[in-house]
């Protein structure tokens, strides 16, 4: 839909609004501007708003002003505050530091998007001299607060790394004095009583990958030497267990798992999200398919359409918020990422939904052998035979050089939103965001194009979801949702200073 189909655009009166973007959604028209700000107009509404032909006292006056749609009633303090607040991941540098410990893993999980290779090679693992410069690089980051999280392949396989690495980087922040904290992303098969022991007294976040019940998760994530179902859940529960144990919310702090979605899941959303609450598990995070790694090569058999994707997406969703009607409290995670930002006026800094995106200036990824990439994903690129994504190495380059090079540059343009003919004008820019590594995987450019791009037609497509169940909610369902926004500090996880 065009602004000519519902107006005549000899009517309308260019300096009584401010600039904005609109679609239509359901019956009504969605106008939103860059400070955040949305609302849900009939025709008639948008046509009396665009041509000016409303007054201060009317309730649709009133109702545009309070949203900054009225130029002329604009605060210029305050908007600049607000954009300022949005944009405000741009005043310091990458904060999350993806390290690849090794590339070898005892799984064989048929959408992994890494290249992962067998556990007996050795040459894939990270060693101590490399990861000591990876830290040393990490800790030049201008921003007051960094992640290190450890990735795979299996990142346990390289154990003695992995604490050099977090008893290395406690040490240097004895004097850089950052916000540092640990992450592990690892499918427990690995994982003893001590080495739970070090990483609950290192305050190390831990992630694991759980696809729905036993079956499900076993069909794909293929483990030949046990089951692995039951050793996920095993140690789901006791590192909940030890959390509770050391006195901290079991409602903030738990084992965070992640489901990927394969056609397979599809007409199990219930079984998925019912399996998730039996594990007390209070958010999911339903993630499409990768095009990376070896995701790239099973799709005819794990894929499906984006369309397909996004009804099962709905249906859970639409469940999800059922359960919470009945007292059961638990959230999708990228639901709750843009709500966050649409109606609480909060930007949670999730990198794939940024613009400029996450590539570079938010996150970088660090390969075994000391070479940097733009992210994890640039890394997968690389190990599929293309290192465009590639920013230099830890033994050559400084983080002057590679922060202002011409990759990071490059990266920084072709995933801003204002750069997209598309997106300029999409009612969702100001929430949504690029990443120039799927772009340029699945349409051979970094700036992509969006007109045919399956991520702007998930993200478009869940957009627009959400902004139904706005325009229609109950009073109890906007609760739901303004209790999916409310971000709760998990400073256990920060490492101490001293």
């Amino acid at each position: 839909m065009q602004y000519a189909d519902f107006i005549d655009i000899n009517t309308v009166k260019p300096d009584f609004a401010m600039p904005f973007n609109m679609r239509v959604v359901d019956d009504a028209i969605m106008i939103a501007n860059d400070f955040g700000d949305f609302a849900f107009l009939t025709p008639s509404e948008f046509q009396s708003f665009v041509a000016g032909d409303i007054a201060p006292g009317d309730e649709l006056y009133e109702r545009l002003k309070a949203k900054s749609f009225i130029a002329s009633e604009a605060d210029d303090n305050e908007l600049v505050s607000r954009y300022f607040q949005r944009k405000s991941f741009l005043h310091a540098g990458p904060t999350l530091h993806a390290f690849v410990l090794t590339e070898r893993c005892n799984h064989g999980c048929q959408y992994c998007h890494s290249s992962i290779v067998g556990m007996s090679r050795m040459d894939t693992d990270m060693t101590v001299e490399v990861a000591r410069r990876a830290v040393d690089f990490a800790f030049q980051t201008t921003s007051p607060w960094m992640t290190i999280e450890f990735q795979g392949g299996e990142p346990t396989a390289n154990w003695e790394t992995l604490q050099f690495v977090v008893e290395y980087a406690q040490e240097k922040n004895k004097i850089a004095k950052k916000e540092l904290s640990f992450a592990l992303v690892t499918n427990f098969s690995l994982m003893t009583d001590e080495r739970l022991e070090f990483l609950i007294a290192n305050r190390v976040q831990l992630c694991t990958s759980l696809d729905g019940p036993a079956d499900l998760h076993n069909k794909t994530r293929i483990f030949h030497d046990g089951n692995s179902h039951e050793i996920t859940l095993e140690w789901i529960h006791k590192v909940n267990a030890r959390y509770i144990e050391l006195g901290l919310d079991p409602i903030l702090y738990r084992v965070e798992a992640l489901p990927t979605i394969t056609r397979h899941s599809l007409p199990r959303y219930r079984e998925i999200i019912d399996h998730y609450v039996d594990q007390g598990c209070r958010a999911v995070f339903l993630r499409v398919l990768d095009p990376f790694g070896f995701a790239a090569s099973t799709r005819r058999t794990l894929g499906y359409t984006i369309d397909e994707f996004l009804e099962f997406y709905r249906n859970s969703v639409d469940y999800i918020i059922e359960l919470n009607k009945q007292g059961v409290e638990v959230m999708e995670r990228l639901a709750a990422i843009m709500l966050n930002k649409m109606i609480a006026h909060n930007d949670p800094n999730y990198l794939d939904l940024r613009s400029p995106g996450g590539a570079v200036i938010g996150q970088m990824g660090y390969h075994p052998d000391g070479s940097i990439y733009s992210s994890d994903e640039g890394r997968m690129v690389a190990a599929m035979g293309d290192d465009i994504f590639r920013l230099g190495d830890t033994e050559n380059q400084n983080y002057g050089d590679i922060i202002g090079g011409d990759v990071a540059r490059s990266l920084i343009l072709a995933s801003t939103n204002d750069g997209h003919p598309r997106c300029a004008s999409c009612v969702y820019k100001v929430y949504c965001g690029q990443q120039p590594e799927y772009n340029y995987k699945t349409q051979g450019s970094l700036f992509g194009r969006m007109v045919d791009s399956t991520w702007c037609r998930k993200h478009m497509g869940i957009f627009d979801y959400l902004s139904h169940r706005l325009k229609n909610a109950t009073k109890e369902e906007m609760e739901i949702f303004e209790r999916w926004t409310i971000n709760r500090r998990q400073d256990h996880f920060v490492q101490d200073t001293e």
